[in-house]
């Protein structure tokens, strides 16, 4: 019986151990559910909602903060680069944003502008920022309280320092291209791959990269089409797939090697590139200008070139406005009949 017990006991302290060994991976996910944000409130981790002010107040987690469209508001418009890190520091200590401190960035749910904040965060050496991949879609599914009135925190003096090694420019990716120790990835959609989905001067991909799109992370990457079709009700396919399903989308890359992400501007990149940490890959870099930067550098070398056909939109243009007014005259012809 005594023998029995020791050996109870003992296979008890060897569970405990493993979960204790479990416990430091589970809590080093950069991407969290619903749970982890109820109790993140609880210890007074900052909130961040990162879409418009509008969708903010409509509703948004109770305690968030929220700086208006965080795809809009910290990057230029044109190269839709960062803006400069002051204006970061302001705009950011406005809010109470602190760096420094827990945050939870999040969104609607799957939005890859919430992992853009994710990637901000982490570039502006954040050490304890999370991404909530559900967002206020599953917070509401869950029953859990929306508030509409917004949240103010202190507002707190910034010194930001960057962390240049998370990003990556088109001078250093035209250097890496045929460097055997560099994978990269495009994000983008199949079209924009071949050329076909012209978002720049040109159209193509940079030599080498690899296609996996960033919505095929995703159970289902179709949902978003099903759900304007009415053909789904729910956003729930656009979960994650399991980590088993992500190992073998990524199946074709070496996690030991710099792996650089890119898309069009960096924002699905950045989903893309915090799977792949989760997967365990060691290097991961953001190519921040993406398609938007390396398109428009007509000597960096790429595949499946094509070029912005200039006279084919003025003629689809034309043809448009001339629409406009068959229209307008029409609707004054009928206004004038009554």
């Amino acid at each position: 019986m005594k023998r029995s017990l020791r050996t109870f006991v003992l296979a008890l302290n060897v569970i405990g151990t493993a979960v204790a060994l479990l416990a430091p991976a589970a809590e080093a996910s950069a991407i969290v559910g619903t749970g982890y944000v109820i109790d993140a409130l609880k210890r007074h981790a900052i909130i961040w909602d990162t879409r418009s002010a509008a969708d903010y107040t409509q509703g948004h987690i109770p305690g968030a903060v929220n700086i208006d469209d965080v795809g809009v508001v910290l990057r230029d418009e044109n190269t839709e680069d960062y803006i400069a890190l002051a204006s970061m520091e302001q705009l950011l200590g406005a809010a109470g944003i602190d760096p420094a401190k827990e945050i939870i960035v999040y969104g609607a749910k799957a939005n890859p502008y919430v992992y853009f904040g994710l990637v901000t965060l982490q570039y502006l050496h954040a050490a304890n920022a999370k991404v909530y991949h559900g967002g206020i879609d599953d917070w509401q599914s869950a029953g859990q309280p929306v508030a509409s009135e917004p949240t103010k925190l202190a507002p707190i003096a910034l010194h930001l320092q960057v962390n240049p090694a998370l990003l990556v420019d088109t001078a250093e990716v035209v250097r890496k291209l045929h460097d055997p120790q560099v994978q990269i990835v495009d994000a983008r959609t199949p079209k924009e791959y071949r050329g076909e989905d012209i978002r720049a001067i040109r159209g193509g991909h940079i030599p080498g990269a690899v296609p996996i799109h960033y919505m095929e992370n995703w159970v289902d990457p179709e949902t978003p089409d099903k759900l304007e079709k009415k053909l789904v009700s729910t956003k729930d396919g656009m979960n994650l797939k399991s980590r088993a399903q992500l190992q073998e989308l990524y199946a074709k890359l070496a996690p030991d090697k710099e792996t650089i992400v890119y898309c069009q501007s960096g924002i699905r990149a950045s989903e893309t590139a915090t799977v792949l940490k989760e997967l365990g890959f060691k290097n991961v870099r953001v190519y921040d200008s993406s398609w938007l930067g390396y398109g428009n550098t007509l000597d960096a070398p790429a595949e499946e070139v094509t070029f912005f056909n200039v006279g084919l939109l003025k003629s689809k243009l034309n043809a448009m406005q001339k629409r406009v007014d068959k229209l307008e005259k029409e609707l004054a012809e009928g206004k004038a009949a009554k």
